[in-house]
């Protein structure tokens, strides 16, 4: 089996509370990042909440990547779907969220990967950054709720990071992200608001796919 093909195949991952049920898919070919062996990690929202690796958000994120050219893996945390385990906290999320990235890199070695999650995974997100078991490139944080979880270290990523938030959210405080974003993330980054957009993007999400694939290329290329 390929794990990477172009057709999004089902896997399972081995994580520290058991199986995580998972699918990958490799990136477009003439994608514009297509061939630098690049590897996007993809977390879903709350699973309290109803949040797995189907959300519309995380589908979208998903095909932002591919057509970018970058292969992606997207998983579902313990306790959602078919993954085994129970939730916790993102704290156990987090290593869910790092086997995977060592999944990643016996797949392909020498791969350079990003990260991207969407309201409680961009914490998840956020927190592996600093455990990664290898160098993280990029990280992209969608209706990031940083007034619930921490996320950056004194107001530091060591990557590139791109932060999404809807101006009308009802689940994340926006002025709360926009506050945090403009006074305190001193890090290489970029906001892509959208002040009529809700938590989860309803009509928006073409306009937000549009803008990340713009977005990600231009933070890759100015940090090389």
């Amino acid at each position: 089996m390929t794990v990477f093909s172009q057709t999004e195949t089902a896997i399972t991952i081995d994580g520290p509370a058991g199986v995580l049920e998972a699918r990958s898919q490799g990136g477009n070919p003439d994608g514009v990042l297509a061939g630098a062996g690049r590897i996007a990690l993809i977390c879903h929202p709350h699973p309290q909440h109803g949040g797995t690796m189907d959300n519309k958000v995380v589908s979208t994120l998903v095909r932002v990547y591919r057509e970018l050219g970058v292969d992606t893996v997207r998983f579902n945390f313990r306790g959602v779907g078919k993954s085994e385990g129970q939730f916790d906290r993102a704290v156990g999320e987090v290593d869910d969220l790092l086997a995977v990235q060592s999944w990643a890199i016996a797949q392909r070695p020498k791969a350079r990967q990003l990260l991207a999650g969407f309201s409680f995974g961009s914490a998840v997100a956020a927190a592996a950054v600093y455990r990664a078991v290898a160098a993280v490139e990029h990280l992209t944080l969608v209706a990031p709720p940083v007034e619930r979880y921490a996320y950056d270290r004194d107001g530091h990523f060591p990557c590139p990071v791109c932060v999404v938030q809807g101006g009308a959210d009802d689940v994340v405080v926006p002025e709360g992200v926009f506050r945090w974003y403009e006074h305190h993330l001193a890090s290489s980054r970029r906001l892509l608001r959208y002040d009529d957009a809700g938590h989860f993007f309803h009509g928006r999400l073409t306009g937000l796919k549009r803008d990340l694939m713009a977005v990600i290329p231009e933070q890759l290329e100015a940090q090389a």
